[in-house]
């Protein structure tokens, strides 16, 4: 009896801190296809992870699931594509950024208040071929001579409880800032990024920056490549510390109903798609009177005096 109840400790154990791998493939595409439009749910799910999607039929923003293999064709009629042709390790499918200022991760409740691990990122055909040839809009980087000090950056930073964190992962997409021009390169191939120096978090903001700004800003098409996002999962202390509540309704329309553990005294944050700020208060009599905002997906954040807290994505109609 000692050993099974040993052994059952060890497997729940194992459970509380097993890893959960957000892959896309869930979504069954077949190469060549993709998807540009979440709708009625505002945002793409898979694994652990919740990408928010814009869409109003002709214009979207945020992420895109693809399973295109375009590594060859130039212009914005390929923005779907990897330059890979492919997932990473070869797959089918993964998930394409086109980043309006900043995009958001959300973490599903399985995750939230945990690291994420790390992810796979790539160049999307559109940005890669944009880079090394040039287009309508956009300069060849390293310029005619190759000197130019051209750089296409990613940065990674964290939210938690409302906070935005102060540490940020950068990886290049493209570095040409080397005196030798034969160490510049352009990413062709997906790369693992390691994420869990950025500790625990709730959600996930994307920028890009680029040494080719114009009038209008960034001339570099606004596009990168994820796949096989692994988020940690669900730790003893974590368990402790989470806030048990539900909120209704939602989708929600100009109010939100807290019912749990909160208490009154507690703090709610909420950001919108793309991780900005747009709402933060006190909780009175479980109830959240909403700003007037946009429909789509949002994400809260409460927190109570013992420190304990929660994420919950919700939708305004």
């Amino acid at each position: 009896m000692k050993q099974h109840m040993t052994l059952l400790f060890a497997m729940a154990w194992l459970g509380l801190q097993a890893q959960t791998t957000a892959t896309f493939e869930n979504y069954n595409l077949s190469p060549g296809e993709f998807l540009n439009n979440s709708h009625p749910a505002s945002a793409f799910s898979s694994g652990n992870v919740h990408l928010p999607n814009s869409f109003d039929g002709s214009f979207w923003s945020g992420w895109a699931i693809s399973a295109t293999t375009d590594a060859t064709t130039p212009g914005f009629q390929n923005e779907y594509s990897a330059i890979t042709g492919a997932g990473a390790d070869g797959s089918i499918t993964y998930a394409v950024a086109y980043v309006i200022d900043k995009n958001l991760i959300q973490l599903g409740s399985g995750a939230a208040g945990n690291p994420v691990e790390g992810l796979f990122v790539t160049n999307s055909t559109y940005a890669y071929l944009s880079m090394l040839e040039g287009d309508l809009f956009a300069k060849k980087f390293g310029g005619e001579d190759g000197d130019d000090p051209d750089f296409f950056k990613l940065t990674i930073k964290k939210y938690l409880n409302g906070q935005l964190g102060t540490d940020s992962i950068d990886f290049y997409l493209a570095d040409y800032r080397f005196a030798d021009n034969s160490q510049d390169y352009i990413v062709d191939k997906w790369t693992y990024l390691d994420l869990s120096p950025l500790g625990p978090a709730d959600s996930l903001v994307f920028s890009l920056s680029s040494s080719d700004v114009g009038q209008f800003g960034m001339n570099t098409p606004a596009y990168f490549c994820i796949d096989n996002v692994t988020t940690a999962g669900t730790s003893a202390t974590s368990v402790v510390k989470e806030l048990p509540v539900h909120i209704f309704p939602n989708p929600a329309h100009d109010f939100l109903m807290v019912e749990g553990e909160a208490g009154e005294g507690a703090t709610f944050s909420i950001f919108d798609a793309r991780g900005s700020l747009v709402q933060t208060g006190f909780l009175s009599n479980q109830k959240i009177s909403l700003a007037p905002g946009l429909p789509g997906a949002y994400h809260l954040v409460l927190a109570n005096k013992d420190g304990r807290s929660t994420g919950l994505t919700f939708i305004v109609k």
